[in-house]
């Protein structure tokens, strides 16, 4: 899916939203792009009548995310051997699972160039910083940098982007994506409720970065140690994270 991504991608004039649309793929099938209310669906891409809809209602970051995801679909029904194998190993709602994560890591692969991400790796590692840069280098929304980084990243690191839920006295800082490095068999459920003692909520009570020896909340409750890193984003409504598991950090700290 990355490789489909990335060539489309190299053909394009621009990555705006109306550059996009632009790739050989799209042109050669006469695919065409529409904005529409579309209440809480961010988009969709309709096969039979070649069409992509787009929330007109959403914001321009998720408009262009979402746009690059639903060119993904024509992507992935594009390639008569991927989508086989997806159907011979998958069915049901493991399969719908399966293609919508596809399509999110193509997303990620159109919108963030392999410079950009290389430089970024260079300067901050795998880290809350890393995807807080992404972000904003790339106008991308905060889980297409996750999703880009966890396709590159190597070691023990679990990564997450965690946001207030509910409302009132209620809000509670919360998991809202997550991604892992390819060797680690853990992963953090969305959801999962962040500690008013973890650094996490820290950050995002002060806005300041921090980087500390602490631990993975899990849902169940389990504390596994982890090395933290944690960037605001300053606006004191989200929070970039990455937890390092590897015992070697942990035991130089």
């Amino acid at each position: 899916m990355r490789v489909l991504a990335r060539a489309y991608a190299a053909g394009l004039p621009a990555l705006d939203t109306h550059s996009l649309m632009e790739g050989q793929l799209l042109q050669g099938a006469g695919v065409r792009l529409e904005f529409m209310p579309m209440g809480e669906r961010d988009g969709a891409y309709d096969p039979e009548n070649k069409v992509i809809l787009i929330n007109s209602q959403a914001r321009p970051e998720r408009q262009r995310f979402t746009l690059a995801h639903e060119i993904s679909h024509v992507l992935l029904l594009s390639d008569d051997d991927l989508l086989s194998d997806l159907h011979d190993t998958y069915e049901g709602e493991r399969l719908e699972t399966m293609i919508e994560t596809l399509c999110n890591v193509g997303a990620a692969g159109i919108l963030i160039p392999d410079a950009l991400m290389n430089d970024v790796l260079e300067r901050y590692g795998p880290s809350g910083r890393a995807m807080a840069e992404l972000v904003r280098r790339a106008d991308v929304s905060g889980s297409a940098a996750l999703y880009a980084l966890t396709e590159v990243i190597g070691g023990q690191v679990l990564l997450a982007v965690c946001a207030p839920s509910g409302r009132g006295e209620a809000r509670q800082l919360t998991v809202r994506a997550s991604g892992k490095a390819a060797g680690v068999k853990y992963s953090l459920s969305p959801g999962t409720p962040i500690p008013d003692e973890h650094p996490i909520q820290i950050a995002l009570e002060t806005g300041l970065e921090i980087s500390a020896r602490s631990y993975v909340p899990f849902r169940s409750g389990r504390k596994m140690p982890a090395w933290v890193d944690v960037y605001p984003d300053g606006s004191g409504r989200r929070v970039f994270a990455s937890f390092d598991l590897d015992p070697a950090r942990l035991g130089g700290s």
